[in-house]
């Protein structure tokens, strides 16, 4: 958010929560990510490269709008491809959790054998890689 918030009836105070607080309390997670030796994602920085992030990656100063969760995905990606342990957690790089053939996976056009989805090419072409 960008100024303080109040909540419904004054029941529970007043939000200090204003870009200014979410910026500190960021660089206080990042601080304690590499401390920890933690892969860490700098969100709050990377949504602050856009000149118009608050009404482009936010419903309503919060919640991401699809844009907002278009450069959190990215990012996440990032990381993961990066990522040097094993098993690499990478989508494209994990097993097919049934990767043996079934009798109930689709037949072929040619009627005779089935095919096994989990061998498909179409996660190759997924806007997530």
């Amino acid at each position: 958010m960008v100024g303080p918030v109040k909540l419904q009836g004054d029941k529970l105070g007043e939000l200090n929560r204003t870009n200014e607080s979410c910026r500190i309390y960021s660089e206080a997670c990042l601080e304690l990510c590499r401390d920890l030796d933690i892969k860490v994602i700098d969100l709050w920085t990377t949504i602050q490269k856009r000149d118009d992030w608050l009404t482009e990656c936010f419903t309503d100063g919060i919640h991401f709008s699809s844009e907002g969760s278009k450069i959190v995905v990215k990012e996440i990606m990032k990381i993961l491809r990066e990522a040097e342990w094993q098993p690499s957690l990478h989508w494209a790089s994990l097993p097919a959790e049934f990767g043996e053939d079934s009798p109930f996976d689709p037949v072929s056009p040619d009627g005779n054998t089935t095919v096994n989805v989990s061998e498909g090419s179409f996660r190759r072409n997924m806007q997530w890689e």
